[in-house]
């Protein structure tokens, strides 16, 4: 319903003589979900008006079963044909988003992005260890990349190699950042804003002296339960990255900055509702302010990397233009086409990583990210 609500709300303002007001939330809610039932899952038209009708009245509004009936039943005759003649990349992108990435990608793109928003993702996973055998265990595909990816999983827990910890779920695009530090067996590596842990376990699996921090007592301890799974180790530290500071720098430095995240949409379709304009603004102010702390653990000579989810400028390129601007200690280390496998539409014209979830179309997709290297000078 979520992914596609942009033009479940087109299909139900067709078929009412005025809109439902704010106090009549619920009876929205229940059309749409009955509207969900009816053209996407298959549901026949006598149990999806039926379960939409004893939604509303089971809170309250029997006044308004009719008009849900009579609603639901008239777009069960003319729903598919409108519905299959609606721009949908549009309709189920709000606003704000759509004149972002217009503006910041083109306008071809961004409906390319928004059209890649549409289909449910396939699962990646991240095998440290013998990723040809296990694609043959788990029937997976290996990405140019390194990642596995599944097409149809069921529950993960489930597959073969889970409970042994023989290789973690992480989008491809999400497990490309780690790379861009290049060999780091024995190095001492921080990891700041480390919960879940993908990247902790990415760090931890190729020989790094691991400390990852975080805030969160509760993710913390999920990031150390799936160390344990995995078998591997690093030290956790539960603080406020904007107030600890480490006993001494260190030459690594990873900042997985809190984002709006709209690089993982196709994954989280409520991040589209729930996110407004004003958010990248706002979450910019935090992450430059997490920038400055994790500037002060990078020892000189060493290397910081900048990482969000976000496909906004203002969370991405511009702050690191503009943090770049007045910290004349550290400058870009360009990412090489050796660091993503060869794909040269990940890297942006200053050098940074950046997919978009219109990448690999024909794979299946990936998630939006974004990474800057930032050298430290001696």
């Amino acid at each position: 319903m979520l992914r596609r609500l942009g033009q479940l709300d087109g299909l139900i303002a067709h078929a009412l003589a005025r809109p439902l007001g704010e106090h009549q939330r619920v009876v929205t809610h229940a059309l749409r979900l009955g509207l969900t039932q009816l053209l996407l899952l298959d549901t026949p038209a006598h149990a999806a008006i039926h379960t939409s009708v004893g939604l509303v009245r089971a809170a309250g509004l029997p006044g308004m079963t009719g008009l849900v009936n009579a609603v639901l039943r008239r777009l069960a005759r003319e729903g598919p044909a409108l519905f299959a003649a609606q721009d949908a990349p549009r309709l189920n992108t709000p606003d704000w988003l759509w004149q972002n990435w217009s503006r910041q990608f083109g306008a071809d793109t961004a409906r390319r992005i928004a059209s890649a928003h549409l289909g449910e993702p396939p699962l990646d996973l991240t095998v440290p260890s013998d990723p040809r055998g296990w694609a043959a265990r788990l029937g997976a595909e290996v990405l140019p990349t390194g990642s596995l990816r599944l097409a149809a999983a069921g529950p993960v827990a489930d597959l073969p190699g889970y409970s042994e910890g023989a290789w973690w779920v992480q989008d491809a695009a999400a497990a490309l950042p780690v790379r861009l530090l290049g060999p780091i067996a024995g190095v001492r590596v921080l990891d700041l804003c480390a919960a879940p842990g993908g990247k902790t376990a990415q760090l931890a699996a190729l020989g790094a002296e691991v400390i990852a921090v975080d805030r969160s007592a509760d993710r913390l301890a999920r990031l150390g339960e799936n160390l344990r799974r995995l078998c591997l180790k690093a030290t956790l530290v539960e603080a406020d990255v904007l107030s600890w500071r480490p006993p001494r720098p260190f030459p690594m430095v990873l900042l997985d900055a809190p984002c709006t995240a709209t690089g993982t949409i196709r994954r989280h379709p409520d991040i589209a509702r729930l996110k407004t304009a004003a958010d990248p603004a706002r979450l910019a102010h935090l992450q430059r302010r997490l920038l400055d702390a994790a500037a002060d653990c990078v020892a000189p000579g060493g290397l910081l990397l900048y990482i969000t989810c976000s496909l906004e400028d203002a969370e991405c390129r511009d702050l690191i233009d503009g943090w770049l601007a007045i910290h004349p200690a550290f400058a870009r280390s360009p990412v090489p086409l050796s660091d993503v496998a060869g794909e040269a539409d990940f890297i942006t014209p200053s050098g940074d990583l950046r997919t978009l979830p219109c990448h690999w179309p024909e794979q299946g997709g990936l998630d939006g990210f974004y990474a800057a290297r930032l050298s430290r000078g001696p």
